[in-house]
């Protein structure tokens, strides 16, 4: 067996097994038995290891998409609950639900931001990027040809990757 003192034995060659039991030396041919046994305990066991870190591995992917979006669940609820108590309250004044509306929506980046979600809303003059915008209309206007004339609608994107592209106005070609 494979210990800190007992070290791993090196693999017996052909010409070593062919030697031993053909000198018909009964003491080497139950050594290389009791090596043999040892390998092949250390082969299973480390076969086990294996498939024991592979089962493992794949319980961590398992837990990690179940549990992924718990923090960007977390950042909603207050968001939930400012929109719970706005409807608690059906006979406040327009002012009153105005000022709630602006504080859930500033609750709402907020939470967003901390995700990692990014608006995206190119000033006008920014270069058209078919990769965050996508162009809705196309218009003649006097600045460079394909830049972002109004933004129609705002997109988002989350680690570099757009998760709805903003809608724009762009301008033509010369």
């Amino acid at each position: 067996m494979t210990t800190p003192n007992n070290p791993p034995q090196e693999p017996l060659s052909q010409e070593e097994l062919i030697a031993a039991v053909n000198s018909g030396d009964d003491s080497k041919v139950a050594e290389l038995e009791a090596r043999l046994a040892e390998m092949s305990d250390a082969y299973l066991r480390a076969k086990a290891e294996v498939e024991n870190i592979r089962r493992r591995a794949d319980d961590d992917v398992s837990k990690a998409r179940k549990f992924a979006v718990e923090s960007f669940a977390e950042s909603m609820l207050p968001v939930m609950d400012s929109m719970e108590a706005a409807i608690a309250m059906p006979d406040a004044k327009v002012e009153t639900v105005l000022e709630g509306v602006h504080a859930t929506k500033r609750q709402l980046a907020a939470a967003l931001e901390r995700n990692k979600v990014i608006e995206l809303n190119p000033a006008a003059g920014t270069k058209f990027d078919p990769h965050q915008h996508q162009a809705i209309s196309v218009v003649p206007a006097e600045q460079e040809p394909n830049t972002v004339v109004m933004v129609l609608q705002k997109g988002y994107s989350i680690a570099d990757r757009t998760l709805r592209p903003a809608l724009v106005t762009v301008t033509a070609p010369k």
